[in-house]
């Protein structure tokens, strides 16, 4: 009789022992029941009855998936190789089980046609100028389309984007000559703003008197700071004035 209870107390230790099963903090069990979905079991050690209970273990922290090179023709008819990067994060374990085959390779396969999809929309300037825009309208569009599998995409971004090597030439000229052009205009610029100033400080010196002697002065000043052999000659506005009135005289009369 001894034997027979130490046997039944053997065997009954040996089933719950092999019935135990560890889910990590990170995880989720989804369990089934004879072949239907019964519940989700959380962290910790739980009891599955070995026959009749089957659970799959679902990692919930976020992923990672590679999206692979591909290319892809734009609107404006060139090619470009591209991939991208998504994060995702299952937020509901039975979905992921229940409602896709493969939720790794559904992500990836979907990545793919929508990334194409929306990069085929677009021109390749507008590829190469809002790159962080497209990149979250894919992101959107991908979320949407995931969430009836209880998955979460929480960011995509777009890694490389290879263009053809003589169009990477041709755009390297143009930015050359878009450069060149700004440099000209803000030269031009610069210009008439000089000659707007000259202009204006010509008129003020012309209407304030004194004004001009002031300016010889300062110049001169600015000249003797200069440490070289040249002699200078200055001549008074007053007299240039006078020659200029002595002249005039001498016209009428010669009339």
């Amino acid at each position: 009789m001894t034997a027979i209870l130490l046997t039944l107390i053997i065997v009954t230790g040996v089933i719950i022992l092999i019935s135990i099963r560890q889910v990590e903090q990170y995880q989720r069990g989804v369990v089934f029941t004879l072949g239907k979905f019964t519940g989700i079991k959380n962290p910790g050690w739980r009891l599955i009855v070995p026959i009749f209970q089957r659970m799959k273990k679902i990692d919930i922290r976020t992923k990672t998936v590679d999206v692979a090179d591909q290319e892809i023709i734009t609107k404006d008819n060139i090619p470009a190789n591209i991939n991208a990067v998504v994060y995702y994060k299952i937020i509901d374990s039975a979905k992921a089980v229940l409602e896709v085959e493969d939720y790794f390779y559904a992500i990836s396969q979907l990545a793919q046609t929508t990334m194409r999809n929306a990069v085929g929309e677009r021109t390749l300037d507008e590829l190469l100028q809002k790159r962080a825009e497209i990149a979250e309208s894919i992101k959107e569009e991908l979320d949407e389309k995931t969430n009836k599998w209880g998955i979460d995409v929480e960011a995509l971004e777009l890694k490389d984007i290879i263009i053809p090597e003589n169009l990477k030439r041709t755009i390297s000229k143009e930015a050359e000559a878009e450069r060149e052009k700004r440099a000209v205009i803000i030269k031009a610029q610069g210009d008439k703003e000089a000659a707007d100033n000259l202009a204006t400080a010509a008129t003020t010196l012309g209407k304030t008197p004194g004004a001009m002697h002031l300016r010889t002065l300062q110049a001169i000043n600015d000249i003797s700071s200069d440490q070289s052999n040249t002699t200078i000659w200055m001549v008074p506005v007053e007299i240039l004035e006078a020659i200029k009135g002595f002249s005039n005289t001498v016209n009428k009369k010669d009339e």
